[in-house]
């Protein structure tokens, strides 16, 4: 499983339905969408400022996380943006790769 931060507006809409179901809901929505993917919800927290929400998730792989990206964006009632987390283990592999790489004008 990848680990990802998910972080998302809410539109009129979709701060109307917040407003009739509450946050309770949107987090069991969240939970019963991740799962129908083989994923899970780590971390749901509300936030008010440049983003509504932010989600910390678990998910099979970039394909799948795309697919709920995709589903929760042309929903009409939210926009939502992923990025994968890395471990401290993951950035200890990467950082032992050799890398050939040659910076512009060097």
């Amino acid at each position: 499983m990848s680990k990802y931060l998910f972080s998302g507006s809410y539109t009129p809409e979709g701060f109307k339905g917040l407003m009739k179901e509450g946050g309770s809901k949107r987090i069991e929505a969240a939970k019963q969408a991740l799962g129908s993917v083989g994923g899970s919800l780590e971390a749901f927290y509300f936030s008010f400022g440049e983003y509504d929400f932010y989600i910390i998730v678990d998910l099979p792989d970039n394909i799948t996380t795309t697919a709920v990206t995709l589903a929760g964006n042309v929903s009409g009632t939210f926009s939502i943006k992923g990025v994968p987390l890395l471990t401290a283990t993951e950035l200890d592999e990467a950082v032992k790769k050799s890398v050939d790489f040659r910076p512009p004008g060097h």
